[in-house]
């Protein structure tokens, strides 16, 4: 492994091809699963509810009601959040009990087994399958959302941790890219529908194939399992025989206290009770942000963009570039300007947009330019979000833990992440009526408040190690309570 710029000696190192690997391993059946299986719903709509009515006239010699269909159809589509948050649920003690790398490898049987239900339903006539099959797509997702950044984040070098954890967003957005371009009508689209939902098994066989010669957690090995030789031969492995030293003294300080953590004890344990705070605020914030809201007006704005009806697909694999575009500028930005410029950088330009985004809604019929100001700011949103929220998330929630209380935090973030993605698949329907594009001032107000919240009460966490983050946690929760208690308190220093 080289090294280039970075720390205390001015320099960095540069990930081995062996970690890379791990990294791609890792990704190939984790977040690429979850960002792919979220994106090919959108493209069989039409399809799918031909073949409910069809399957519905066979069995009772009558229509289906549009009510009902409409209703199975929002099952096939929703029930993959409820199965993302059982698996969000099973994920960590799955972690602590086959470790990071045993969970991911079993997580694929979810991806398999879901393939081969939704392959079924077209063969036999049945659309339960469908529903059946999209419930164990969204374990496998919420497995693997939960247990990848736990790996992702165990196995980097301090110096390049944010860069590496980034990988559990870059292939996210690469799932929703490559869903949205098999969805095409030249490719898996249309006729072949089952075919794309059969799909997910590959990246699950390809993920068998090449995780299993990579090693397990480090961490995991010495601080959970205690198997000093597995650890310096994971070390060895990932990061070199030259560089692995730092690595290991590091977690050695770490293990003098190691004892794994439940759920309730995050939230009894005075140490614990700020960062999952911290953590629950930002889940829930990244969900409720408007980026559902973005998708949802879309299409909407490109058919008043007058872009002909085919061509909307086309236009919608633009914006799945988008994120793949900004994620990638993520990982090259984000150890150097670090995790609270790029997240609160993020959340101040969205509020931009929402202002922006509503003004030209609110004029959208007024020029035929203004259209094309709306599908800027679609756009110049979905950037913004993958700059800071949508990769630097997951990062914070690695980096304000330690070994033993990671694993439950994942699972707790993970529930409010998923209860919320379902909470506004449910209502933002409702809210879009209510309020049409005034919905986004909603929007900007949660925007706002993150943002200022992260400024004040959120520590940079670049190269620090995990017991030093702790230590700027315990203050950051010293200045929150006496500021809520109404006590005047210098400023702690949380410049980047």
């Amino acid at each position: 492994m080289t090294e280039c710029d970075g720390s205390a000696g001015g320099r960095t190192n540069v990930p081995s091809k062996t970690l890379l690997m791990a990294v791609w391993a890792a990704g190939i059946g984790g977040s690429f699963q979850y960002g792919y299986n979220l994106s090919i719903i959108n493209a069989p709509t039409k399809d799918v509810q031909l073949f409910i009515n069809q399957t519905w006239m066979q069995r009772y010699n009558t229509q289906i009601s549009a009510n009902l269909l409409t209703l199975l159809w929002s099952s096939i589509v929703s029930v993959f959040t409820i199965g993302g948050l059982v698996g969000a649920l099973v994920g960590a003690s799955l972690a602590v009990r086959y470790g990071r790398k045993g969970t991911l490898l079993i997580n694929n049987a979810f991806a398999v087994l879901a393939a081969v239900l939704m392959g079924l339903s077209s063969l036999t006539s049945a659309f339960e399958l469908l529903i059946a099959g999209r419930f164990i797509c969204g374990i496998n997702a919420g497995v693997g959302i939960c247990v990848q950044p736990l790996y992702l984040g165990e196995i980097a070098p301090r110096a390049l941790r944010g860069a590496m954890a980034m990988g559990t967003s870059l292939f996210l957005t690469g799932g929703i890219l490559t869903g949205q371009v098999m969805g095409l009508t030249e490719l898996l689209g249309g006729d072949y529908w089952p075919l794309l939902f059969v799909s997910p098994c590959v990246p699950a066989v390809l993920q068998l194939v090449f995780l299993p010669q990579c090693p397990e957690s480090p961490r995991y090995l010495l601080i959970d399992r205690a198997e000093e030789a597995a650890c310096t031969a994971a070390l060895r492995w990932l990061h070199g025989a030259e560089h692995f030293q730092v690595e290991m003294e590091d977690m050695q300080r770490e293990r003098i206290s190691a004892e794994a953590k439940k759920p309730w004890q995050v939230f009894t344990e005075r140490g614990t009770r700020w960062p999952i705070f911290i953590s629950i605020i930002i889940c829930t914030a990244q969900q409720l942000s408007g980026i559902n809201a973005i998708y949802f007006y879309a299409e909407y704005v490109f058919s008043e963009a007058r872009i002909p009806a085919k061509n909307i697909p086309y236009v919608t694999v633009g914006t799945g570039a988008c994120e793949c575009i900004t994620a990638l500028t993520c990982t090259l930005l984000i150890e150097r300007l670090g995790r609270r410029a790029l997240i609160i950088g993020g959340y101040s330009l969205m509020s931009l947009w929402c202002v922006c985004f509503t003004l030209t809604l609110s004029f959208q019929k007024s020029s035929s330019w203004v259209p094309y100001l709306s599908m800027i700011c679609i756009f110049a949103f979905i950037l913004s979000f993958g700059l800071g929220p949508g990769g630097v998330t997951n990062i914070l929630i690695t980096e304000l833990f330690t070994q033993t209380t990671r694993p439950a935090a994942y699972m707790i973030a993970g529930s409010v992440n998923w209860l919320s993605f379902f909470f506004i698949s449910m209502l933002f329907p409702f809210i879009v009526n209510g309020l049409q594009q005034f919905c986004f001032l909603v929007f900007l107000v949660i925007c706002c408040f993150v943002a200022v919240f992260i400024f004040f009460f959120v520590p940079e966490t670049k190269n620090k190690t995990f017991l030093e983050i702790q230590s700027e946690l315990c203050r950051e929760r010293r200045k929150a309570s006496q500021v809520s208690n109404g006590v005047d308190t210098p400023q702690v220093s949380t410049s980047l």
